[in-house]
């Protein structure tokens, strides 16, 4: 069976997008020629959206999505034949806890030593981190690449171990809180009154590609936000839109925003 990838993929502006798209179609024609099993690499909500309203059409082979712990972001689409069964397949995770003396570090810290040894991005899973230690969700492969050659975070040393599924423990998000009052909830105004940048910064930041609303990247500064909307904006972090308060006596909008610390 040939699937026509263009077909498939043609509503994708983004081009990485479209490129991880048509390789997860290799996967499922490979899935439906060959009776393989084929797995993704770690998808963020926005990517699983697109990889899901594409399978779902394929009525010869069934998927299951797993990231290690039920709220996830970052989760891989397993892809297997309609005849197998989900519980039957082998499982395809390593889960390593690291120990140090963390409070001084962040998630950015955590992810940037992996990548300082070559892991890509797609090869890691959610990183939970907290006071004293953080779980790392990873493939098997690269999870045992990473118990070998990992040694440091920052300037910390670490303990690192494999540890089981049942072993991993949520994260505690803390939030740091603020309001504010916004002409409109135009992406590029909300830029700008949450980082308190010019509109012209924000229109550059917003055109360069490196902005995500709910993981979709946006160049299109007049997207209006909506409550609940998590705005991902690269060099400044994240921003969620906890809640839209109504108006001012002149008319602008209060906006509680919640950025993760």
């Amino acid at each position: 069976m040939r699937i026509d990838r263009e077909r498939y993929t043609s509503h994708i502006s983004d081009l990485d997008k479209k490129k991880l798209m048509k390789r997860i179609i290799d996967k499922a024609e490979k899935v439906l020629n060959s009776h393989t099993i084929e797995a993704t690499d770690f998808l963020d909500p926005y990517e699983s959206i697109l990889a899901k309203s594409f399978l779902n059409g394929l009525h010869d082979l069934k998927y299951m999505e797993d990231g290690g712990l039920e709220d996830a972001e970052r989760k891989i689409i397993l892809i297997f034949p309609f005849y197998m069964e989900a519980e039957n397949l082998e499982k395809m995770f390593l889960f390593l806890r690291v120990k140090g003396d963390f409070q001084s570090l962040s998630h950015k810290d955590f992810l940037g030593a992996l990548l300082s040894i070559g892991i890509k991005r797609e090869k890691t899973g959610d990183i939970i981190v907290h006071d004293n230690f953080a779980d790392f969700i990873l493939k098997e492969d690269v999870g045992r690449f990473v118990l070998i050659n990992l040694q440091k975070i920052g300037n910390q040393n670490i303990q690192m171990a494999e540890i089981q599924r049942e072993e991993l423990s949520e994260q505690i998000v803390k939030f740091d809180e603020v309001g504010r009052f916004i002409s409109s909830l135009r992406l590029d105004v909300f830029l700008s009154a949450v980082y308190n940048i010019s509109r012209t910064e924000a229109l550059n930041i917003i055109k360069s590609n490196n902005v995500k609303v709910n993981w979709e990247p946006i160049g299109k500064p007049s997207l209006l936000l909506s409550q609940g909307d998590i705005i991902s904006t690269r060099g400044f972090g994240r921003a969620i839109i906890h809640s839209i308060d109504g108006l001012s006596k002149k008319g602008r909008t209060h906006v509680n925003i919640r950025i993760p610390i």
